[in-house]
This record gives structure tokens, C-alpha cells and sequence, in this order.
């Protein structure tokens, strides 16, 4: 079965691991292009992770990609790094938050 959006962005916070974001509070927004457009946005918070559809009003970061991009990014089938370097993926806000995004989840 293909990993879709919802599925991925419903399994982030059973992925995150809260001791590789020690007393981070921020709210990353997603915004995805493509087959699967829509708006999420993770808030981390007092060791947790949640996921939500929509937009937050203040986001710490905000994260543009194709859908199918993001899920390539996030199974490590495309470099995170490269894809921000080809225009595949864009930020916006706090970019150090994204370097720490890429430690905080374990992939499948």
C-alpha cells in the first residue's frame, strides 16, 4: 500500500521521539502541492507531538512540498538536504527547526 499524506502525517506522532527535542515548543506548518494538496501542521510541545489538518495562525516554521516529494523525503528515498537545495522543498521561518525535524521522528 502507498503511504499517502494523511497516513503520514497521522503516524508523526507515534514517530517522534521526544529525547531528541528536549523542552522544544514550536508549531511547523505543512503545506503540500500536487496529487495530495492540503494544509497540516505539527505542534511539539511538553514532549509530545500532535497533528492537525488545516493552518495554524503562528506557525514557527512553515514547510512547502509536492506531496509525493515529502513522502519521498521522509521514507529516505530522496535527501532532505538535496531536495531543499533543487527547489523541491521550501522553508520558511525558523530553519533550524527543520535540521532538528529530520532527528526528532524514526522512520517506520
Amino acid at each position: 500500500m502507498a503511504l499517502t499524506i494523511e497516513t503520514l502525517m497521522s503516524k508523526m506522532p507515534g514517530a517522534f521521539m521526544p529525547e531528541k527535542a528536549p523542552g522544544l515548543d514550536a508549531t511547523i506548518q505543512f503545506k503540500f502541492t500536487g496529487e495530495e494538496a492540503g494544509d497540516w501542521y505539527a505542534t511539539v510541545k511538553d514532549g509530545k507531538c500532535e497533528t492537525a489538518k488545516g493552518v495554524h495562525p503562528s506557525p514557527k516554521m512553515t514547510l512547502t512540498a509536492d506531496s509525493s516529494d515529502y513522502i519521498k523525503i521522509f521514507t529516505g528515498e530522496i535527501d532532505g538536504m538535496q531536495a531543499f537545495m533543487q527547489g523541491k522543498l521550501k522553508l520558511a521561518g525558523d530553519l533550524n527547526l527543520a535540521m532538528k525535524l529530520t532527528q526528532m521522528f524514526k522512520i517506520r
